[in-house]
């Protein structure tokens, strides 16, 4: 990472509001940008959206970057921010953030229980019947607090490590653990399943 901006629309967006951005700024937007705009695809269903949406959310962040850099969590401000934007692009279309009957939100719910479903499966051997259409676990998925969910679609939908899904959502790695395993019970409880606290190997990637 040298501090310089990339090359792209954003350069071009964030010079108008500032001439100079400091190397921070660049760290940060390399450091999140391509995570920002997995998360909105998801949400979105719409890559292009996505992109544009969080150019400007980046753009916003370089107006405010003193108050972002002076606040005691910028990674969750930031992260804070990119999910309120989220949710005003949704509004605006007239839907809904986690809206079952938003197809955009059952894609991902569907993603990210592909591979709940195979641990799942792995766990609870005796009654795999249950689990094989997965209908109850997507509707349990959409009842998960907002934490939960963005954890889950963070590690299990998009594949990030414990490390990386911490880091985006501005939290620690040891929350981003518990909150996983939290949900992981939550919804083996509305499974009707019954499942053990040790938690899971892949907690520790």
């Amino acid at each position: 990472m040298n501090g310089q901006p990339p090359d792209g629309g954003t350069e071009r967006a964030v010079r108008e509001p500032s001439d100079m951005m400091p190397p921070t700024f660049w760290a940060c937007h390399e450091q999140y940008h391509q995570a920002y705009f997995e998360y909105a695809a998801v949400q979105l269903g719409d890559k292009a959206a996505a992109d544009k949406l969080v150019d400007t959310t980046f753009v916003f962040l370089a107006v405010i970057w003193r108050r972002v850099t002076a606040s005691e969590n910028p990674g969750a401000l930031a992260w804070g921010l990119l999910k309120e934007r989220v949710a005003m692009e949704l509004e605006a279309q007239g839907r809904e953030v986690a809206a079952l009957e938003t197809l955009a939100f059952e894609r991902a719910i569907r993603a990210a229980c592909d591979p709940i479903l195979d641990s799942f499966r792995k766990e609870f051997r005796a009654q795999v019947a249950e689990l094989e259409d997965g209908l109850g676990l997507y509707a349990a998925m959409a009842l998960l607090p907002e934490r939960q969910f963005d954890v889950m679609v963070l590690r299990s939908a998009l594949g990030f490590s414990t490390k990386r899904t911490a880091l985006v959502m501005g939290v620690s790695e040891a929350t981003v653990r518990s909150t996983r395993r939290s949900a992981k019970r939550r919804l083996a409880v509305e499974l009707g399943l019954t499942t053990s606290d040790g938690g899971d190997a892949d907690d520790e990637q």
